[in-house]
């Protein structure tokens, strides 16, 4: 018998990151999704914590199994 396991966990990182001075609240949101979506932001990245979040299961029966073969 075949199961596939699914676990879902949250992960909370943290990055310290210099930003120019003078910017507006909204300028520092554009900048901060602007590094995060170059990926410059990743490579600062410290994880500090994951939460489980779920754990769920499908089990596949003989014939589901054959059939996807």
């Amino acid at each position: 018998m075949r199961v596939i396991v699914t676990v879902v966990k949250k992960l909370k990182s943290e990055a310290h990151i210099d930003i120019p001075d003078g910017l507006t609240e909204e300028t520092i949101k554009q900048h901060i999704v602007d590094l995060y979506n170059s990926e410059k932001l990743q490579f600062d990245i410290n994880i500090f914590q994951v939460d489980f979040e779920s754990i769920s299961t499908q089990i596949i029966h003989p014939q589901q199994h054959e059939e996807a073969a």
